[in-house]
């Protein structure tokens, strides 16, 4: 069984930053990716970044990272706009006994508002 638990998000102002993890565990040979996405109210999820690939809207501004050794990724999302207030899922691509799979968190919440 795999968990996969993201933390980070909460209220910001315009022009400021956080940082989102994204961790996961339990059977895990290895971890093939973790991307992240995000879904604003009313609006389909979409892909912010993966890998070296970014959305042009947030190019520039975030950043994707992984620790391999920690089994985690990470959000930097510098110069934070009100237009990326959306729940923010980690999608991790684990390899374990029983294959390659893709598994989502339960969301963490970024709000960025005056």
């Amino acid at each position: 069984q795999v968990h996969v638990v993201e933390s980070g998000g909460g209220l910001v102002q315009p022009g400021g930053s956080l940082k989102l993890s994204c961790v996961a565990s339990g059977s895990i040979f290895s971890i093939r990716a973790m991307d992240w996405y995000r879904q604003a109210p009313g609006k389909q999820r979409e892909l912010v970044a993966a890998m070296s690939s970014y959305a042009d809207s947030v190019k520039g501004r975030f950043t994707i990272s992984r620790d391999s050794t920690k089994n985690s990724g990470y959000l930097q999302m510098n110069g934070l706009k009100p237009e990326d207030t959306a729940v923010y899922y980690c999608n991790a691509v684990i390899q374990n006994a029983r294959g390659i799979y893709s598994y989502w968190g339960q969301g963490t919440q970024v709000t960025v508002s005056s």
